[in-house]
């Protein structure tokens, strides 16, 4: 058999998404046509979360990613957090790009996704990511928002946290790191493809080392 046809299906197939997201995207032409469309992305997620099959789940979570970034709102912002919140590690990456490209097109939206998003004490790794892509976006209001999920209660986001301070590099972060040196909870974490453990206090002590070296 030969490969054209296959190779004529692809094309054929990649055509028709570019068309059908393009009138997707195209779709709302009111303020009520761009809300309904940020539920359908919602609804549209909670399908994927339910979904047995996790390679399908992975590949809808990472379009949805994709499609929120494009089709900004605050609702789009929420499901993007969400998304983030998937345990599969190439979902997080596709949902981390298209939450950091959202936040420096509209980042007082995000921001306040984030803020409800601690609000309602959500768990699992999103706010584990969060902290570096404020970090890296570095907008004022950075430190406040990271300084939030210090007092997280879950250790990874707190050590997150501390290392997305340093990275920061406002030494305003100081402040909010003191109370932490004494801070004995045990975190994993990786460093050149090596794991290696340490406390939220011995990080919080190096994290203050290097605000104070700038």
């Amino acid at each position: 058999m030969s490969a054209k046809p296959l190779l004529d299906a692809l094309f054929e197939a990649d055509r028709n998404l570019r068309e059908a997201e393009t009138a997707l995207l195209a779709y709302p032409k009111s303020e009520a046509d761009a809300d309904a469309l940020a539920r359908e992305f919602e609804r549209a997620t909670d399908q994927a979360f339910a979904l047995s099959d996790g390679v399908e789940a992975a590949a809808r979570l990472s379009r949805l990613a994709d499609l929120c970034a494009q089709a900004q709102g605050p609702r789009s912002a929420d499901t993007l957090l969400r998304i983030l919140n998937h345990p599969s590690p190439e979902v997080r990456v596709a949902a981390g790009e298209a939450l950091r490209d959202f936040a420096y097109d509209r980042y007082a939206e995000v921001a306040r996704a984030i803020e409800r998003a601690i609000d309602q004490k959500l768990s699992g790794p999103a706010l584990a990511e969060v902290p570096w892509i404020l970090a890296e976006i570095g907008e004022p209001s950075a430190l406040p928002l990271i300084g939030r999920m210090l007092k997280h209660p879950d250790a990874e986001v707190v050590a997150s946290s501390i290392e997305a301070l340093a990275e920061l590099g406002d030494p305003a972060g100081a402040e909010l790191l003191n109370p932490l040196l004494k801070d004995r909870r045990v975190v994993q974490l990786e460093e050149d493809d090596a794991g290696y453990t340490t406390t939220l206090g011995e990080l919080a002590s190096e994290a203050l080392g290097e605000l104070s070296s700038r």
